[in-house]
This record gives C-alpha cells, structure tokens and sequence, in this order.
C-alpha cells in the first residue's frame, strides 16, 4: 500500500547499521562539514546504505494512515520534499539533545508511535509523519561520526 516508495522503519537497536543518516543541506545550498547545525536550519537526512533521502508526502501510512515517510532519490539526489528543519531548544542541535524534525512541504513531524510491521520485515516499527508535536516525534542521534569543525577551513584533521 501507499507510495510504493522504499519504507522506513525502526528498531530499538542504537547500533543497527542500517540506521545510518547523513545529514546534508538542502539541494541549493551547500552545506560545509563540520559546521553545527543550526535549530531552524533546513536540511535532508540522506541513508548511508541506499543514499536515498527522508522523505514524505501526501500519501496515508500503511499501519497507522498518519502521513506515509519514505526513501527516495538515488545517490542523495530527491526532490523538494526531501526538506525537514530541525527544531531544538538552542542556538545548534547539540550532540545530546532530543530534537524534532518537521518537514518544511507538508508540514509533519517525523514520528513513531509503535505500530509494527509483520511479514516480510516483522517487529520493525513503521515512520510516519504526524501533523501535531508530540512525544512521538523526538529524536536523538545515539551513534555516529561527529566532526568539530576546523579553525582554519583550508586545514583539516582527517584524512
């Protein structure tokens, strides 16, 4: 049912590798590495495995027909309902901070509430968008890479 787009799903697992997001800015702007992130700030979540990007649109979820959210794009090229914002208390999203995102084309918060797939991808929980803030739509980043940024940007630290 729905879009037939790619589903996206959670686990309770933080170290489950298919639950990899890189954040990037929107498509007609650049996003430099290791520059904090703005509350407020536009940007796409693209999924390291598939390199499609969080997505919704007017289409009902399949479980519980909130707003379906799907993968979408190849290689971290979508469209412009790729777009969410973050919401957060500060001036930047901290490393520790529950923050929300509400997709800046129809309006949702991206949540999960509980409802869970059976065949073929059982005990996995279904994403959807939800039109009214709520505990269902916080967020927080328990695994990743976070890159400071560099004093000087013609330096860098990696290779």
């Amino acid at each position: 049912t729905g879009s037939g787009q790619q589903s996206v799903t959670g686990v309770e697992a933080s170290d489950d590798a298919n639950s990899y997001w890189r954040i990037r800015g929107k498509s007609d702007s650049s996003c430099q590495r290791g520059t904090p992130v703005k509350c407020g700030q536009a940007i796409r979540l693209t999924h390291v495995n598939t390199g499609k990007n969080l997505h919704t649109h007017h289409f009902p979820s399949p479980l519980s027909n909130n707003q379906e959210v799907s993968a979408f794009g190849d290689d971290g090229e979508g469209d412009e309902l790729d777009v969410w914002t973050v919401q957060c208390s500060g001036t930047y999203w901290e490393r520790e901070d529950a923050v929300r995102f509400r997709h800046v084309g129809t309006e949702v918060f991206l949540s999960i509430t509980g409802e869970q797939y059976g065949h073929p991808i059982r005990g996995q929980r279904e994403v959807h968008g939800m039109p009214a803030a709520s505990h269902h739509n916080y967020w927080k980043a328990m695994e990743g890479v976070f890159i400071k940024p560099s004093l000087d940007p013609a330096k860098h630290d990696e290779l």
